[in-house]
């Protein structure tokens, strides 16, 4: 839980790339984001890369050119492969040092910048596929404001779980069903029990949402058998994407008793490309605190790392295009902001719970935060909040209403941190269209 700065922080430092250094931007040199990609429409072999302004570089292709050495050339060796997974094996010293020798290489003023040149791929002209072989996926309920909410739509007379305020409760996901951003999503068919009805039927989800999350993908695992303590967690934390579990709630509402989500959630759940490594995010680390009134952490979940610096500030946004949207050229409109401050247990709470009972977790795994609401009506992070659980439908700048994601709708999360006097990260995109059930 380290917020230590180095020069690759320093808000000053300009790229040779220009379109890395006017503000606003996702992509500065102080980010490098990390993903897998292929020139569009070629059928190469994807390979890793990283993004600066509105370019991939080629990191296989910088490889041949030897630019680093020792602990950095071996993680730029790595990344000749067609996922992050042996990148991320070799851990927290080895994803510092790739950073460092790319930010010297794409600075202003760097001696092999015209070498570099030639790796450099437009984003539009390539396509992404996942950044990670993902073994498992777990996604929490991190969320005290999404649980609470949702708990009283599900559970009136006791929203919250006695459980909730000890426990990061999580649920095994479905890794065969992860996409990347630009993924289509089949609306899914299930178990449904009509309102009123004696027995249930199988039907098409028509209560299908959105879950606005942050993925955490491990680095370095631990052994079976061996629980990592909370303040190594987070030197097991490779870096954080964008993550929208899809879910069908009216499958979610009969078949969640007694063991929780299955096929309302196991259809699809989408991530962004580009991954942003925890070190990109060290200035904008913030204090954790839970508050006086609530029950302490156990101490396997507690200390004074996480205490000066377990939050992050980072800025969540979730946006709606309609069918009738895309066709008239208008953007996507927002439907809720939040950020994940607001969240009740930290990154490094997560993957502490996650070992202490021996579990091993692998280079790739994926850990989802679950849905993460802030305080405020208008920060919930889906619409069973939103809209109430379909009692008040939302209405659009373009005259539509939705309760719920309709056929045709594309759902775009988004996620930056920014702040006065330090370098804004983006985390770019993770888009998602559905499609009318099969």
């Amino acid at each position: 839980m380290s917020a230590a700065l180095d020069s690759t922080h320093d808000p000053k430092l300009r790229s040779w790339v220009e379109s890395a250094n006017p503000p606003g931007g996702d992509f500065p040199i102080q980010n490098l984001p990390l993903a897998v990609f292929r020139r569009l429409r070629t059928g190469e072999n994807f390979r890793c890369g990283v993004a600066i302004g509105d370019s991939v570089l080629d990191l296989g292709a910088l490889d041949m050119l030897s630019p680093f050495e020792g602990l950095g050339a071996e993680a730029l060796a790595a990344c000749a492969e067609p996922s992050l997974n042996r990148l991320m094996a070799l851990g927290r010293e080895a994803s510092v040092a790739l950073r460092r020798g790319l930010s010297e290489c794409l600075r202003a003023g760097a001696p092999r910048a015209a070498e570099l040149a030639p790796a450099l791929i437009p984003q539009a002209e390539a396509e992404f596929t996942l950044p990670a072989r993902v073994g498992n996926y777990t996604d929490f309920y991190a969320s005290i404001h999404h649980a609470t909410a949702v708990g009283r739509l599900f559970r009136p007379d006791q929203p919250l779980l006695a459980n909730y305020k000890w426990v990061p409760i999580a649920y095994h996901g479905r890794a065969s069903s992860l996409g990347v951003s630009g993924q289509q999503v089949r609306r899914p068919r299930g178990q449904v029990m009509p309102r009123g009805a004696e027995r249930p039927q199988v039907a098409a989800s028509a209560r299908l949402d959105f879950e606005l999350e942050v993925g955490l993908f491990i680095g370095a695992g631990n052994g079976l058998g061996q629980a990592i303590p909370i303040g190594q967690a987070e030197e097991h934390v490779f870096g954080l994407c964008l993550l929208n579990d899809w879910s069908a709630r009216d499958l979610q509402a009969w078949e969640y008793q007694p063991l929780g989500p299955f096929l309302a959630k196991s259809f699809a759940t989408t991530i962004s490309p580009w991954v942003v490594t925890l070190e990109a995010l060290a200035p904008y680390r913030l204090p954790w605190s839970r508050p006086a009134e609530d029950p302490q952490p156990l101490p396997y979940l507690d200390c004074g790392q996480l205490r000066a610096s377990g939050a992050l500030d980072l800025h969540l946004d979730v946006a709606l295009e309609t069918a009738a949207m895309r066709a008239a050229g208008t953007a996507p409109q927002s439907l809720a902001r939040t950020n994940f401050r607001h969240s009740y247990w930290s990154i490094a709470q997560m993957v502490a719970h996650h070992t202490v009972n021996g579990c091993n977790l692998e280079p790739g795994d994926l850990l989802g935060s679950g849905t993460q609401s802030g305080p405020a009506p208008q920060e919930a992070g889906s619409l069973l909040e939103l809209t109430e659980g379909g009692k008040r439908a939302l209405q659009l700048e373009s005259g539509e209403t939705r309760t719920f994601i309709e056929d045709g709708d594309r759902i775009v999360l988004r996620g930056w941190c920014e702040r006065p006097g330090c370098a804004r990260i983006g985390f770019g995109e993770a888009s998602g269209t559905v499609l009318a059930a099969s």
